[in-house]
């Protein structure tokens, strides 16, 4: 898989402002903030196939991705090798290294939650709830807080986690008034 730099995307769209640049967050996201000339096509819902057969995307095209830190666009390059895109580019860093270079992005007025914070919240919850029913039920509920804590520790180390694919797959995600 290729990687490029923030800088160098940016100066490969300012040469060429029809390069076809993937940001694979949820709308929430993309609506939050996001390159201009990026377009939002969200990983839970990419099919490549249908994109190469609307004629949107060739696999003969390059195609940039842009997540947030890079884990969800390297999943989209996958998905794009997987069915036949061989020239699928990772923007290294995502966002966050975008926005720390200080390259031009379009912001919305809304502030969202971000993949992360409801995963945290739901997790904290079902530890807690585990604690309290293990304590007050059945010692059996303990092992409810050691599966969640397990599931944490291994989003940690692989940066993957399924709850969050999960909770992405929710209608919208909630926002905050900037």
């Amino acid at each position: 898989m290729k990687t490029i730099l923030p800088s160098e995307m940016n100066d490969l769209l300012a040469s060429q402002p029809f390069l076809l640049l993937l940001d694979v967050r949820t709308p929430g996201e993309y609506a939050e903030a996001h390159v201009p000339q990026a377009r939002n096509t969200p990983l839970a819902t990419l099919a490549t196939t249908g994109l190469a057969g609307t004629g949107a995307v060739w696999p003969d095209e390059t195609v940039y991705l842009i997540c947030r830190s890079r884990a969800r666009a390297t999943i989209a390059a996958e998905k794009f090798a997987r069915d036949g895109f061989e020239d699928t580019v990772v923007v290294e860093g995502g966002l966050r290294a975008w926005s720390r270079a200080g390259l031009p992005l379009e912001r919305g007025k809304a502030r969202v939650i971000g993949p992360e914070r409801p995963v945290r919240i739901s997790a904290g919850m079902l530890v807690f709830s585990g604690i309290l029913l293990g304590r007050f039920v059945h010692p059996w509920f303990f092992g409810v807080s050691a599966i969640v804590a397990a599931g944490m520790a291994f989003a940690g180390m692989t940066d993957f986690c399924r709850m969050d694919s999960l909770l992405a797959k929710l209608p919208s995600r909630s926002r905050l008034p900037s």
